[in-house]
């Protein structure tokens, strides 16, 4: 599937979605008001907690990802969300929506623990918050979705998603999906809804609501800044501009398919990709040779290189017109005719370039040439702004990859494999669409919308 697929499929998708959408939904989870919305998630959430077992909501919420898992809904959801936003690829946006609901942690992944002593038994329980708020982005609206609200009802919570204004058919496409999915189930009415109208007076009053028992942020600063005022409790994610180091030990070939294979996924419209270049001299030719190999062309004319930096930036602000767009689309902004089977443009830059220093959600990747190692480290620290976002290493050297591991304290950081593994994209860990940079839970599980809770019975449960 790509994102040039059949115009009229997608009108017809569009269509369909905008009719469900007027209906209020296939079974009612979308909301025209935010009092409506929490009340109906408020008696979800109670009932969820308390009238299904554990072993029901394990059922339910398994039955419920493996029927949106299919080709139909997660296609019609990539298609959707390629023509609603213009970003990315509607075959790199299907395998991150499947990502989403094949590996967002369940109910399974709570455990409790018990501390018995002298003075007798004390017991700690993850319990819900209660009803949470979602604020949803525009980039990969639909994983968003599915995995914010699936770690969010593992919990025993509910969740009232509000979308990006600019992704609104593709998240409120995607809560619809998943409350009807539920509902067949078995689960309660409101469990996972979503406010139609996701203009700033609903979101300030979903996010002061009482009923309200904590935020999650996916988004911007404006709505972090908005979710930290409300004093409750907030899992924020931030932006990130992560640097990618190779040094002379790696394995070349590979840390040339892997950075084009990361960097050119979606058209690197997420901040997770990989933003930054940072090679040693003795690999660059090398390495730059590779890649193109892989599908990179690069901009061995200074002038192109300015052509590109002029259309792309607005000052030092990426051209939003621009981002999540394929080579051939930017460059052709440029004047620059490229084969349509490009993946990565590639600009060799100074550590100061603009390319290297902003966050730029699009498939270009500056090169900076480093003398060594720890000059590399030095730049890819200044590169990363203190954002602990995510970084990465190519490198065969066991002393280089712990030790830039340790400098950069990133909240991911992969060692010869591109960022998206640590996601679980051809990786072996959980995935998280969340990576809570802001308020600190790194890459977000069910775990952070439960609160510890701790009950003493003193004098007795001892049996030794």
């Amino acid at each position: 599937m790509e994102s040039h697929a059949d115009e009229s499929l997608i009108l017809e998708i569009t269509r369909k979605v905008a009719l469900t959408l007027e209906n209020g939904g296939a079974f009612g989870g979308l909301y025209g008001h935010v009092d409506t919305a929490v009340t109906a998630a408020l008696k979800a959430q109670q009932a969820w907690q308390w009238e299904f077992s554990h072993k029901d909501r394990i059922r339910i919420i398994n039955e419920a990802k493996a029927e949106l898992a299919g080709d139909d809904a997660v296609n019609e959801l990539a298609l959707l969300s390629v023509a609603e936003t213009g970003m990315g690829r509607a075959r790199d946006k299907a395998a991150k929506i499947r990502l989403a609901l094949e590996k967002t942690p369940g109910p399974e992944s709570f455990k409790a623990n018990a501390v018995m002593g002298d003075h007798g038994l004390a017991l700690e329980e993850l319990s819900p918050f209660g009803v949470i708020a979602s604020l949803v982005p525009s980039i990969d609206a639909a994983p968003v979705v599915f995995c914010n609200a699936l770690n969010m009802i593992s919990g025993a919570n509910a969740a009232v998603i509000t979308p990006h204004p600019d992704a609104i058919k593709t998240a409120l496409r995607a809560a619809d999906l998943l409350s009807v999915a539920l509902a067949k189930s078995g689960a309660p009415e409101g469990l996972v809804s979503a406010i139609r109208d996701p203009g700033a007076p609903n979101l300030e009053k979903l996010i002061n609501h009482r009923s309200i028992a904590q935020i999650c942020v996916t988004g911007g600063s404006a709505a972090v800044s908005s979710a930290l005022r409300s004093g409750k409790p907030v899992i924020a994610a931030g932006p990130g501009n992560p640097p990618v180091m190779v040094d002379g030990t790696a394995d070349l070939r590979k840390a040339a398919r892997d950075i084009v294979s990361g960097c050119s996924f979606d058209n690197n419209s997420s901040c997770l990709g990989e933003k930054a270049l940072f090679v040693t001299h003795g690999a660059a030719n090398e390495l730059v040779g590779l890649m193109m190999a892989e599908g990179a062309v690069t901009l061995p004319n200074p002038r192109d290189a300015r052509r590109l930096m002029d259309v792309l930036l607005k000052g030092r602000v990426p051209d939003k017109r621009l981002l999540g767009k394929s080579p051939c689309h930017i460059l052709a902004a440029a004047g620059i005719s490229v084969p349509k089977d490009t993946k990565l443009i590639l600009v060799e830059t100074g550590e100061t370039h603009p390319f290297v220093q902003e966050e730029i959600m699009a498939p270009i990747l500056p090169l900076v040439r480093v003398a060594d190692f720890e000059d590399g480290l030095a730049a890819a620290i200044r590169a990363e702004h203190s954002l602990r976002h995510s970084s990465a290493i190519y490198s065969a050297n066991i002393r280089n990859m712990s030790r830039m591991a340790r400098a950069m304290g990133t909240s991911i950081f992969t060692k010869n494999a591109p960022v998206f593994s640590a996601i679980g994209y051809n990786g072996d860990c959980p995935t998280a669409f969340t990576i809570a940079t802001v308020t600190g839970q790194g890459p977000v599980t069910p775990v952070a919308f439960c609160r510890t809770r701790r009950c003493v019975l003193s004098g007795a449960f001892s049996i030794v």
